[in-house]
């Protein structure tokens, strides 16, 4: 890649970066850039690159409280194709580092502009200098589960219809953070499991034993929206035990809606 990336969207730019390298420093990127990043990588077509990324830590973990880039992430890393590290230092440009090309990310407001560099002594002093940075760097510990194991577990464990439920809500969603912009994945499983009728234990146990929260966390949050309506629950007898709860749907408005509607009718009773 010798020219320079002008007139573009940053989409366009980390996939031809993408496609044309083996490996891929990419340093300081931005919190849009790192979301892009993570977009292009889960829907690209062709084999990745090795992607290390290198960000401020702050960056990363606003990024990564978004269930959805999270979790995405992690299914990157999974499959060996992304690794994530921290820097403190937020003062430097954001960059794509190759072996043949430093590509500088130049942000022009409506576009996004790629400044490259090709010239071979200066892209293997920069190579060279990143790759010890990245060496000398630590680790980003990600503790948000692959998408794809926890739709796996959910088909299993819950039910098939669940786990349709789930990644249909996931996808009529731009954000999973639960922070105002969006339902987090704790209430968005509580939520499938109402409305597929799951017993509060169960839903609890796989969100425990996938790494999504804790039995304590999915409980507080089912008495939340017990409180405001949005689930109801009834006792169902055990042989041994206290009766165990059946998670149901609250509120017409959610019983009515279609699964991609389900996540916007929860926001606005949320509200």
């Amino acid at each position: 890649m010798t020219s320079n990336l002008l007139d573009s969207q940053l989409d366009d730019i980390l996939t031809r970066v993408l496609s044309d390298a083996d490996d891929v420093i990419v340093v300081n990127p931005t919190a849009d850039a790192i979301e892009d990043l993570i977009r292009v990588a889960i829907d690209a077509d062709e084999s990745l690159p090795s992607i290390r990324l290198l960000a401020d830590e702050r960056t990363l973990k606003d990024v990564m409280d978004d269930f959805i880039v999270a979790s995405n992430a992690a299914d990157l890393i999974d499959e060996g194709s992304l690794a994530l590290r921290t820097t403190d230092d937020d003062r430097r440009n954001s960059l794509l580092v190759t072996a043949d090309s430093v590509v500088a990310l130049v942000d022009a407001g409506d576009q996004v502009g790629g400044l490259t560099a090709d010239d071979g002594g200066f892209v293997d002093a920069a190579y060279d200098a990143y790759d010890t940075q990245w060496d000398d760097a630590d680790e980003f510990g990600l503790r948000t589960p692959p998408i794809s194991r926890v739709r796996e577990t959910l088909a299993d464990e819950i039910s098939a219809d669940a786990e349709s439920d789930f990644t249909t809500i996931l996808d009529s969603l731009e954000t999973a953070r639960g922070d105002g912009d969006g339902l987090d994945e704790v209430t968005i499983s509580l939520l499938v499991a109402a409305k597929n009728e799951a017993l509060l234990y169960d839903i609890s146990k796989w969100g425990e034993d996938v790494g999504i929260a804790s039995k304590a966390t999915f409980s507080r949050t089912k008495t939340k929206l017990e409180d405001m309506g949005l689930i109801d629950t009834e006792k169902v007898p055990i042989d041994v035990g206290r009766p165990r709860l059946r998670l149901k749907l609250g509120d017409d408005r959610l019983r009515d809606a279609e699964s991609d509607e389900l996540a916007s009718a929860a926001t606005s009773l949320l509200a």
